[in-house]
């Protein structure tokens, strides 16, 4: 299965990213990509994609990554919803999963209608 994905370049501490069609089984930082098909600079804010093949790969049966789904909306090359990409680590989205749950399951409970005695003084106010 090809997917559009980015591939990292450039030095230690100077990241440049790589646009490509791949296969999804190859590594993300080596192996032999089918397409290039632009790069993103994240340093110096800067982007670039090739639009038409992107189109054309997508067309083919290509899956877009989540980061790249979400640069190609931002882009306007196609028209969705941006996909929530979270660096939170599965352990932790395991917990909140459950956490959500077992408060969705518990029934929240209604204050019952319960009438207040009034409370008399014992003494008349002094004036």
């Amino acid at each position: 299965m090809l997917t559009i994905r980015l591939t990292r370049k450039g030095k230690k501490n100077q990241p440049f990213f790589r646009v490509v069609v791949i296969d999804k089984r190859r590594s993300t930082k080596g192996g032999r990509s089918v397409e290039d098909l632009g790069y993103v600079d994240p340093l110096k804010k800067r982007k670039s994609f090739k639009k038409d093949r992107i189109l054309y790969w997508i067309s083919k049966g290509a899956k877009p990554s989540a980061t790249i789904h979400n640069y190609l909306v931002s882009e306007k090359i196609i028209d969705a919803k941006k996909i929530k990409v979270s660096n939170i680590s599965k352990k932790k989205q395991a917990e909140i999963a459950a956490a959500k749950t077992a408060a969705a399951a518990t029934p929240v409970a209604q204050p019952a209608a319960t009438a207040v005695p009034e409370v008399k003084p014992t003494e008349a106010p002094k004036t």
